[in-house]
């Protein structure tokens, strides 16, 4: 696959992630009373977790779009700029969002299966799914990471990122689960392209 033309590309739907998960940071650190960590009470409201759900689905969607701190989603939203400039570049819009809610879903599910009574926010299972998604159909482009000065192969990239989603008090679960449908993502597209060469 090839990337278009950059002035083709309408980066208006990664925008308007960017702003939604800005908005509801803004909204939860109001209602926590700070910009470096969320409340227990609206975590509890907003946040993902086994003895919540079943009460409060929305949560599994409304996870996405929380964060907890402003090192938190200053991370994540510049993950999210990055990988989905480039996603969008490969594979268009629909594309783009089927994956990054897909992979977000899938992440949060498999969050809920391997915890109990644990709490969790963040995009990072979506933008896991991007990150998949991008290694599989251009491994070596070149990326930097914040801690690393020089640019490494994408695929390197995210088995670090992977490997630090080990550290504590991160949802392992959901960035594993957003890989792993990224990567099936990208396998798909990848053969659907082949098939339509033939």
């Amino acid at each position: 696959m090839n990337f278009r033309n950059p002035r083709s590309i309408n980066l208006t739907p990664l925008w308007v992630l960017i702003s939604v998960n800005i908005l509801v940071f803004i909204a939860t650190s109001i209602a926590s009373g700070s910009f470096f960590g969320m409340s227990y009470a609206v975590q509890n409201q907003i946040g993902l977790s086994t003895s919540t759900i079943s009460s409060q689905p929305w949560t599994i969607v409304s996870a996405m779009f929380a964060h907890d701190g402003i090192e938190h989603i200053l991370f994540n939203m510049l993950s999210l700029y990055f990988f989905g400039m480039y996603v969008l570049a490969l594979v268009g819009e629909s594309r783009f969002f089927l994956v990054y809610f897909i992979g977000g879903l899938v992440g949060n599910a498999f969050f809920l299966l391997t915890t109990h009574g644990e709490f969790a926010v963040g995009a990072s299972g979506a933008i896991f799914a991007l990150g998949g998604l991008l290694v599989v159909l251009v491994p070596r482009l070149k990326v930097m990471i914040f801690f690393i000065p020089i640019p490494i192969d994408l695929w390197i990239a995210i088995i670090i990122l992977a490997l630090l989603s080990f550290l504590p008090d991160i949802a392992w679960q959901a960035h594993l689960g957003g890989l792993v449908t990224g990567l099936a993502a990208g396998y798909f597209l990848k053969w659907q392209s082949r098939r339509r060469r033939f």
